[in-house]
C-alpha cells in the first residue's frame, strides 16, 4: 500500500491523468517523432549526421553573415527580374492558380491591373487575369516579398536592399485601412497607389541617395530593444528609419508630405524587415544537404515551405485562419486564412520567434507577456543558433531563435510560431484581427521525405 501519496510523470495525453490532482501531476511535453508518420520519422533519422549538420553549419552561417543595406527605392520594373516588359503581376506565398485564389488575393491581383492600366472595369481585369493575358507568379521567384496579398506590379517603388551583388526587394507598405494588400481596389485605393508611385517613392530615393545606405540589421536590431518584434509591431523600427531620414526629407519638395505619411503609418518598417530577411535567407538557398527552413509563405488557401538542401522547390499543405484578436463586429466565421510573405521575418528569427523582445505585441495578437517569452523559449528547441544581431533584452540579451531546422521540428513536434495580421475573406474589407498561427505540419514532413531521397540519389 501506498500511504505517503504518489506524484505522477505523464508523458502521453493529459486526459490520461484526468482524474490525479493538478499539483501531483508532471506533465512532459512529448510527441511522435514526426507527427506519427513512420515512414517520415525514418527519413528524418537517416539525415541526422555529420553530413547534415556541417551542411547545416554552413548554410546558417551563410545566414548571419549578410548584412543587408537600403540603397534605394526604385520602380518595380526597373530592378526586379522579370516586371521590365511583361505583363506580369507578383503574389504572395506558393505558386496558385487564379481560380483557386482567395478574395484578397484576387482583389489585389484587379486592383494592381486597374492601376497599371491594363484593364478599365474590374471584370475586365478579371476576365485578363482568368485566360492568362495577365501572367501572376510568386513573389519569391523574382527575389521580393510582399505583406498579405504581397501583389507587386511593374509601376509600383519597390525598396532595394542589397549586401554585396546580391539584392532583394519589398514593396512600399501603404498603411492601414482600406489598402491594396487586404485586396481593396477602390479609387481611394488606386489614388494612394499613384500617390506612392509618383511622390512617395521618388522623394524616398532621392533621400537615399543624398543620405546614404541605411543598414537594415542594425536598425531592427536596435528597434528590437525599444520593443518591437520585426513583423506585427514596428512603431519603434519605422521612428527610427524617419528619424535618420528627416533631415535630408525636409529639404526636398514635397518631403513634408512624405514625412507625415511616415509618422501616421506606424507599419512602414516591416517591408524593409522583409526585404532585409529575404535576402539574408536567400543566402542559404542551394547548400547542398541542409534542412534550414529558407522560405516560409502562404497564398491565403495553402502554406509554402522551402529548404535549403531542396533549393526553388516548394512543399505545400492546406493553410487556416490564424487563432487571435478579432476587431469589434468580427469573428472566426469572416476570416480568410492566413496569407503574406511576411512570415519571412520569422524564418530568420523575428516576429514570432522574438516575441519575447516586445510583451506589448499580445495586446494586439492575444495571449500574455508571459505567453511572448515561452513562445520564444519554445522556439529554440527547433532553431539552429541564435542570431549575433538580433539581441534579446528580457531573456539576459540572447540572440534570437534563428535557422529552424526540419529535423528538429520533426523530432520535437514543435511547430514554428507565426504572428500575423487576420484579413477578412471577402475582398477590400481589410484587417479585422490580429494573431498565432502555426505551420502545418505536413510540410515537414513532406521536406524531409524529399531531403532523404537527394540524399539516396547521389
Amino acid at each position: 500500500m501506498i500511504t505517503g501519496g504518489i506524484r505522477v510523470v505523464n508523458a502521453g495525453l493529459p486526459l490520461i491523468v484526468e482524474g490525479v490532482p493538478t499539483e501531483d501531476v508532471v506533465q512532459l511535453d512529448w510527441r511522435p517523432p514526426a507527427f506519427g508518420d513512420a515512414v517520415a520519422a525514418v527519413a528524418a533519422a537517416g539525415l541526422d549526421d555529420d553530413i547534415t549538420r556541417e551542411a547545416n553549419r554552413r548554410a546558417l552561417a551563410a545566414v548571419h553573415a549578410v548584412r543587408p543595406r537600403l540603397v534605394a527605392v526604385r520602380p518595380a520594373r526597373e530592378v526586379v527580374p522579370g516586371l521590365a516588359d511583361a505583363r506580369v503581376l507578383l503574389h504572395a506565398g506558393p505558386p496558385i492558380e487564379v481560380e483557386r485564389m482567395c478574395g484578397p488575393m484576387l482583389g489585389a491581383l484587379i486592383g494592381a491591373s486597374l492601376f497599371e492600366g491594363w484593364a478599365s472595369t474590374p471584370d475586365e481585369a478579371r476576365e485578363l487575369l482568368r485566360t492568362g493575358q495577365i501572367e501572376v507568379d510568386p513573389c519569391h521567384h523574382h527575389g521580393a516579398v510582399g505583406p498579405m496579398a504581397g501583389v507587386v506590379s511593374p509601376s509600383m517603388p519597390v525598396l532595394v536592399v542589397e549586401d554585396g551583388d546580391r539584392r532583394a526587394f519589398a514593396t512600399l507598405n501603404e498603411g492601414l485601412g482600406k489598402v491594396l494588400r487586404f485586396g481593396a481596389f477602390d479609387g481611394e485605393v488606386i489614388a494612394r497607389l499613384q500617390w506612392m508611385r509618383d511622390v512617395l517613392g521618388p522623394v524616398l530615393d532621392s533621400t537615399l541617395q543624398a543620405h546614404g545606405p541605411i543598414d537594415v540589421t542594425s536598425l531592427i536590431g536596435q528597434a528590437l530593444a525599444m520593443g518591437d518584434e520585426g513583423h506585427n509591431r514596428n512603431v519603434a523600427a519605422t521612428s527610427l528609419l524617419t528619424r535618420r531620414l528627416a533631415p535630408t526629407l525636409a529639404t526636398l519638395p514635397r518631403g513634408v508630405e512624405v514625412l507625415e505619411f511616415l509618422a501616421g503609418n506606424d507599419h512602414f518598417a516591416l517591408n524593409m524587415s522583409m526585404a532585409g530577411a529575404k535576402l539574408a535567407m536567400d543566402a542559404a538557398v542551394g547548400v547542398e544537404g541542409s534542412t534550414l527552413v529558407t522560405t516560409m509563405a502562404r497564398n491565403g488557401v495553402e502554406f509554402g515551405l522551402r529548404v535549403a538542401g531542396a533549393g526553388e522547390r516548394w512543399f505545400t499543405a492546406p493553410v487556416g485562419p490564424a487563432d487571435g484578436l478579432f476587431f469589434p463586429g468580427f469573428s472566426i466565421d469572416d476570416a480568410n486564412p492566413d496569407l503574406g510573405d511576411s512570415a519571412i521575418t520569422e524564418t530568420l528569427g523575428l516576429g514570432g520567434f522574438a516575441m519575447a523582445a516586445s510583451p506589448a505585441i499580445v495586446q494586439f495578437v492575444g495571449g500574455t507577456p508571459d505567453d511572448a517569452l515561452a513562445t520564444t523559449r519554445s522556439m529554440r528547441r527547433i532553431t539552429m543558433g541564435p542570431h549575433p544581431a538580433y539581441m534579446l533584452p528580457p531573456l539576459n540579451f540572447t540572440g534570437t531563435p534563428s535557422g529552424i531546422d526540419v529535423l528538429k521540428v520533426l523530432d520535437t513536434g514543435v511547430l514554428p510560431v507565426i504572428n500575423t495580421g487576420i484579413a477578412h475573406r471577402e475582398a477590400g474589407v481589410g484587417q479585422i484581427g490580429a494573431g498565432i498561427v502555426e505551420a502545418p505540419s505536413a510540410v515537414f514532413t513532406q521536406a524531409a521525405l524529399a531531403l532523404r531521397a537527394l540524399r539516396d540519389s547521389r
